[in-house]
């Protein structure tokens, strides 16, 4: 009788050994996945940096503030003509219907 208890005794403890095992494995997976949010975060932080920095080197002095005017004047028209061309494309489209 004393084999049978020492055969489930060891059955139970090799369950628990195997289920802190997999909690084990969870807890490491979640922790990888942390971590890969974390690295990513940080290099998307320094890629803007690495931006904000280009673009104030770049638009540092007197010829730096008119081509910053100029980029800012062919981002907004470039932005007017795409809402513009896709606003016409609705009203066409309305129009054929």
């Amino acid at each position: 009788m004393s084999s049978l208890t020492a055969a489930v005794t060891n059955f139970v403890q090799s369950l628990a050994v195997i289920g802190s095992s997999l909690l084990n494995s969870v807890f490491v997976v979640f922790q990888a996945v942390l971590a890969l949010g974390e690295e990513l975060l940080g290099s998307v932080l320094q890629l803007v940096q690495a931006f904000v920095v280009f673009g104030t080197e770049l638009f540092g002095g007197i010829i730096g503030f008119v081509a910053a005017h100029f980029v800012v004047i062919l981002v907004a028209g470039g932005a007017y003509y795409w809402y513009t061309s896709a606003q016409g494309n609705k009203k066409s489209a309305k129009k054929h219907r």
